[in-house]
C-alpha cells in the first residue's frame, strides 16, 4: 500500500511542478514514446531472465504491495512455537517430536500456527533441521552449516527477481535516450514544415528521455529496492529459526534458547523479554484470544 502512496507522490510532484511552470500537460501525452520504452524493458527483461524468475518476479510484485508479513506478533507467534516444541522434546526425548516433524500439518503444536505451515519454506527449514537433529550422528556445528547452506542458497534464489527488477531499472534512462534518438529522427524528417509541427516533435523526443528517466528512478528503482528489503526481512526471520534451533541443540533450556533467538529478532519488529515470556506461558485458548 505504501508503495502505491509512493509512486502517487512522485507522479504528483512531477506533474504539480510542472503545471505550476505553466508547462502544457498534453504534451507530456505521447503514447508512442511510452510504448517504445514500456514494450522495450519489457522485452529486454525477457530476454535477460529465464521463465522461473519472470514467474518469481511477478508474485515479488505483489508482495511489494502488500508490505512486509514479517510482524513483531509473527515473531512472538514464531518464538512461542519454537518453546512449545522444545518443551516437548525436552520432556520426552527428540523423539517425542518425531511425529511432529514427519507430519507438521497433523502435529498439535503446528497446527496452532497455520502462518507457519503456509509458509513451506520455513516449515521445511525447520523440520529438515530438527529430523536431522533426531536421526543423530550430526554434531551442533554440522547441523548449523547445513541451515547456513539452506539460508544462502534460499537467499540467492528469493533475490533473483529484484536482481532483475533492478537491471530493467538501470536500462530505463538509454531505453529513454532510443525513444528520443527516434524523436529526433521524425523531427529531422519533418524539417522545412511548420514551426508549430516541428516544435511539437521536438517535445515528444524530449519527453521519451523524461520518461524513462522518471520509470527508473521514481518507480522502478524503488520498487526493486523495496524488494530487496523485503527479502532481507525474510532472511532475518530464518536467521532467527536458526538461532533458536541451533540454541536449544547446543543444550540451552527452551526459555533460554528462546530469550537468544529474541535479541537475534531486527530492532523495529523485536518483541520485549515480557511479551515473549507471557506469550510462552500463555494457553492456547489464553494467546488466541490475545492475538485476536
Amino acid at each position: 500500500m505504501f508503495s502505491i502512496i509512493g509512486i502517487l507522490v512522485v507522479f504528483s510532484a512531477v506533474l504539480g511542478g510542472f503545471l505550476m511552470e505553466k508547462g502544457p500537460l498534453l504534451v507530456l501525452m505521447q503514447p508512442s514514446e511510452f510504448i517504445i520504452i514500456a514494450g522495450a524493458a519489457i522485452g529486454t527483461m525477457l530476454v535477460g531472465n529465464p521463465l522461473h524468475i519472470l514467474k518469481k518476479l511477478i508474485g515479488s510484485l505483489m508482495l511489494v504491495l502488500k508490505g512486509s508479513k514479517y510482524s513483531k506478533q509473527r515473531y512472538v507467534d514464531c518464538l512461542r512455537m519454537m518453546f512449545q516444541i522444545f518443551n516437548k522434546a525436552r520432556k520426552g526425548g527428540l523423539v517425542a517430536i518425531e511425529p511432529d516433524i514427519e507430519e507438521p500439518e497433523k502435529s498439535q503444536v503446528f497446527s496452532k500456527f497455520p502462518d507457519f505451515l503456509g509458509n513451506h519454506h520455513a516449515r521445511d527449514f525447520v523440520c529438515d533441521t530438527m529430523r536431522m537433529a533426531i536421526t543423530g550422528g550430526a554434531t551442533p556445528l554440522d547441523v548449523d552449516q547445513m541451515m547456513e547452506l539452506d539460508m544462502d542458497v534460499h537467499h540467492a534464489s528469493a533475490s533473483q527477481p529484484a536482481s532483475a527488477l533492478s537491471t530493467v531499472a538501470d536500462a530505463l534512462p538509454g531505453l529513454g535516450i532510443v525513444a528520443a534518438v527516434l524523436g529526433v529522427v521524425v523531427t529531422m524528417s519533418a524539417l522545412g514544415g511548420p514551426p508549430e509541427e516541428i516544435g511539437h516533435k521536438v517535445a515528444a523526443a524530449l519527453v521519451g528521455t523524461f520518461l524513462g528517466i522518471l520509470l527508473c528512478y521514481g518507480v522502478v528503482g524503488p520498487l526493486a529496492s523495496h524488494l530487496t528489503k523485503l527479502i532481507d526481512d525474510e532472511h532475518a526471520y530464518y536467521h532467527v529459526l536458526r538461532v533458536v534451533m541451533l540454541s536449544f541443540l547446543k543444550g540451552m533450556s527452551p526459555a533460554v534458547a528462546v530469550e537468544v533467538a529474541r535479541r537475534a529478532v531486527p530492532e523495529h519488529v523485536r518483541p520485549s523479554f515480557k511479551e515473549v515470556e507471557q506469550a510462552c506461558r500463555q494457553k492456547d485458548g489464553a494467546a488466541a484470544s490475545a492475538a485476536a
